[in-house]
């Protein structure tokens, strides 16, 4: 038997579960006898010597994924699948997609273990032990360990030269750091003094922090268990700095920009960069099976095309993906559906669940003393938002589809509120001149634009990402609408990283992005989004720093409403259920009121486009990149070609 959550833990699970809360002991299926006796894609290196027989390369209990229980169907192997990514960096959604994870959501948002055989939470939600399935191996066929778990901690995020600032933060309570223990070859555990309620959630999430490595792989450029000699000559051979930038260089199991480095993946990435064209082969070792025991994935080889975004509309209506949604958007939903007859794919609709398609973020952190001031005056937030025509937005664009929103929960949420999508939303120019002109911001040059206090004029640069065309078209809507009450927009296109950097710098006056990913939070979900702990959080990008440096960077909340969250976010992290929901009521409230970030539109249909003979993708699903990992949830290891 595998146990997955233990009956003391049934609190902390739910904390997790996402829109369903489930409890006690659940078992795994039970692993029947391989319907194949191997991969055919295999077979020569099998039949060579060259690679174990599959029940070999298997963990003693793989992972059995129960397709009754997600209305899958048993496949076939072989073939492969294209879609198309708009840059080579984008090669790192193959981890998203694969959505291997200790522990991951189902596609009811529960949590359950996946390469973790079963974890185990004491009641007090303190005490994590992990399982680990014996047998299990890296992609290279070296063992998955203790060890791996323990060369992470110890030599990684321990390590000054590797981690100046020490782990990340979810493994800490407040400035207690993880206890971090060996119980044996195949388990392990973290432990603190008080709940640490971001633990199960950071293991789970679309962008893992990947608390193992392959440490038999990483051992052979750490100055611990290299020669001095040997390690120095590879730093110089690569024209690097140190040691630490050469195995952060090599360690990249997000970004997969080292080919050579072993993956627990379904599929290995083949092609090095740079490329218009990324190939990823199926890992030998991969830990899942389908009911009858064979290994998965189904499909052979994933193909990551990279084009021009502007191309890749009419690159998927000719018929040249299996599988697309990135890039697409609801503009192009006409256009692929007239295409659909000429070609062999499905156009669908999936859901989203982001609190906002779009929005835009106020850097209330911004080093423009004059603008800042301006900024943090709600009443200009709250007039630049009535001040925007949604409902043209939402005709123009989205065929009245959509819905004027702000950026927040959405109505699937436990939390939400009607006010917290609808307050300040209304189109009413008359109400926001009455907000601007009670600021003392009612002087005027002779294009009617409204001067700031230092007399300069009311011109707003928001920069974009460069990403969504869309953006580029919202804002001409919100800069007409805008002009109205005497406040001139610019639109400035940059790139994502750009962006972000003159966001965190306080260059950045105003930024337009996408809105909140998790607009399906419940009371147990980290309100991280909504309180001033990121950097990236563009309405407050220094705020965040602070928090994520522990003081030694950014700056500290000196607005009262921040002030006030951050106490919230506290109470949250200390709570029981009853007051965590307290808590996020609190913080959605003070949201609400503050216009922190200002949504324009939200309930924006995703087109996703997949080919006809490709099977066990579902036909109504939610596109979200946390919780959800877009396809991930979905497992497209298990998706299959009948033909």
């Amino acid at each position: 038997m595998i146990s997955v959550l233990n009956p003391s833990m049934s609190r902390i699970h739910r904390a997790f579960s996402g829109l369903v809360m489930t409890t006690g002991f659940l078992a795994a299926s039970v692993l029947v006898a391989p319907a194949h006796a191997e991969v055919p894609y295999f077979e020569d290196a099998v039949a060579s010597g060259s690679l174990p027989a599959m029940n070999d390369r298997l963990p003693e209990h793989p992972h059995v994924i129960d397709f009754a229980g997600e209305g899958k169907e048993i496949g076939k192997y072989g073939g492969e699948f294209v879609t198309i990514m708009g840059r080579s960096k984008d090669i790192r959604m193959a981890v998203v997609y694969g959505y291997a994870r200790l522990i991951g959501y189902d596609q009811d948002l529960n949590l359950r273990p996946d390469i973790l055989e079963a974890l185990d939470v004491n009641e007090e939600g303190n005490v994590f032990t992990l399982h680990i399935r014996k047998g299990h191996k890296w992609s290279d066929g070296e063992p998955f360990t203790a060890e791996d778990f323990r060369y992470y901690w110890e030599d990684i995020v321990n390590n000054d030269e590797l981690f100046p600032v020490g782990p990340p933060r979810f493994l800490f309570v407040g400035n207690e750091p993880a206890t971090f223990e060996i119980l044996d070859e195949y388990t392990v555990r973290y432990s603190w003094s008080q709940p640490n309620p971001f633990f199960l959630a950071e293991l789970a999430a679309t962008r893992p922090p990947f608390i193992y490595r392959p440490a038999h792989y990483l051992k052979q450029f750490h100055e611990n268990y290299r020669d001095a000699d040997e390690l120095q000559a590879m730093v110089e051979e690569r024209g690097l700095r140190s040691w630490a930038v050469l195995h952060t260089d090599i360690d990249r199991p997000y970004k997969l920009s080292n080919i050579h480095r072993p993956s627990l993946e379904p599929w290995l990435i083949t092609t090095e960069e740079p490329s218009d064209r990324f190939v990823f082969v199926r890992n030998p070792y991969y830990h899942r099976v389908d009911p009858e025991g064979n290994q998965l994935p189904y499909i052979d080889r994933m193909i990551f095309n990279i084009s021009n975004a502007k191309l890749v509309p009419a690159k998927v209506g000719a018929g040249e993906v299996d599988l697309q949604s990135r890039i697409l958007s609801l503009k192009d939903y006409t256009f692929l559906k007239q295409s659909e007859a000429n070609q062999n794919y499905d156009v669908r609709l999936w859901d989203v669940g982001a609190g906002a398609y779009a929005a835009l973020y106020p850097n209330l952190t911004c080093s423009d003393p004059v603008w800042r001031e301006v900024l943090r005056d709600v009443r200009f937030r709250r007039a630049l938002s009535l001040a925007i025509n949604r409902t043209e937005i939402n005709r123009v664009m989205f065929f009245g589809l959509a819905q004027p929103t702000n950026n927040t929960v959405l109505p699937k949420s436990p939390l939400f509120k009607p006010e917290y999508r609808e307050s300040y939303t209304d189109f009413d120019v008359k109400a926001a001149n009455q907000l601007l002109d009670a600021m003392g911001l009612d002087e005027r040059n002779g294009e009617g634009i409204r001067l700031l206090p230092d007399g300069r004029p009311m011109e707003i640069i928001v920069e974009t990402s460069g990403e969504n065309p869309e953006h580029d078209d919202m804002l001409e809507l919100v800069g007409d609408s805008w002009r109205q009450v005497g406040i001139k927009l610019f639109v400035k296109g940059l790139q994502r990283e750009v962006m972000r950097n003159r966001a965190y710098t306080g260059e950045t006056i105003m930024s337009i992005f996408n809105g909140v990913d998790n607009g399906l939070a419940t009371p147990n979900t980290a309100p991280d989004e909504f309180v001033p702990v990121l950097q990236d959080s563009l309405q407050w990008p220094k705020w965040g720093q602070y928090y994520q440096t522990d003081g030694e960077a950014g700056e500290a909340p000196d607005m009262p409403a921040a002030k006030e969250l951050m106490e919230q976010y506290r109470k949250w992290q200390t709570s029981n259920e009853a007051g965590q929901k307290q808590a996020w009521q609190a913080i959605l409230d003070i949201n609400s009121e503050n216009m922190f970030s200002i949504g324009l539109i939200g309930n924006v249909p995703q087109p996703v486009v997949i080919d006809k003979d490709m099977r066990n993708v579902p036909e109504k699903g939610i596109h979200s990149w946390e919780p959800g990992a877009f396809f991930g949830i979905y497992r497209p290891d298990t998706f299959w070609w009948d033909r």
